[in-house]
């Protein structure tokens, strides 16, 4: 599947802010994330829809993985899928995610990982909306959310081209 996005953010720009650890020790998570932040990415749980930080949320910026900062969703790709967790039609980069097939449930998925800190952020589906036509259905667990107003001092500023123009505003 072909990124649509103009802009090409490199592992280089990212790990511009030293803060940004890929791949931490289990029992150093255990001590940086909430039960259900760690239940999620490390255990490859699901949060419950409708009664987590992100599935309604409107603010422009980007979504990063909560455990290495990968750059991972942008707001203005965000749509509202009506499941209750937060649903995207494209990633930032898919440098930064890898897919894998899930048989945890009777129906084969795929499930959507951080390429770099091998987070489980969720699931991808092909029922989304255009340009794409795919549901990136995450858990707002696995996310921390940046203001497009911090890109810059929290190491990000090559993706403020995104919202150049403000193309669409989030849904």
């Amino acid at each position: 599947m072909q990124n649509p996005s103009p802009i090409e953010p490199t592992l280089g720009t990212f790990m511009v802010n030293k803060s940004h650890h890929l791949k931490k020790d289990k029992t150093q998570l255990k001590t940086e994330l909430t039960t259900v932040q760690y239940q999620v990415t490390q255990k490859s749980g699901t949060e419950p829809p409708f009664q987590n930080e992100y599935w309604d949320h409107h603010e422009v910026g980007i979504y990063v993985d909560v455990v290495s900062g990968e750059p991972l969703f942008a707001s203005i790709h965000k749509f509202d899928s009506g499941t209750g967790w937060p649903s995207f039609y494209q990633p930032i980069n898919e440098q930064f995610i890898e897919l894998k097939k899930d048989f945890i449930l009777l129906v084969p998925r795929i499930e959507v990982r951080s390429h770099y800190a091998d987070s489980h952020l969720g699931h991808v589906f092909d029922d989304g909306p255009p340009p794409t036509g795919m549901r990136y259905c995450i858990n707002s667990a696995a996310l921390k959310f940046i203001k497009k107003a911090d890109l810059e001092a929290m190491g990000y500023a090559d993706l403020l081209p995104l919202f150049t123009g403000e193309a669409k505003e989030n849904i």
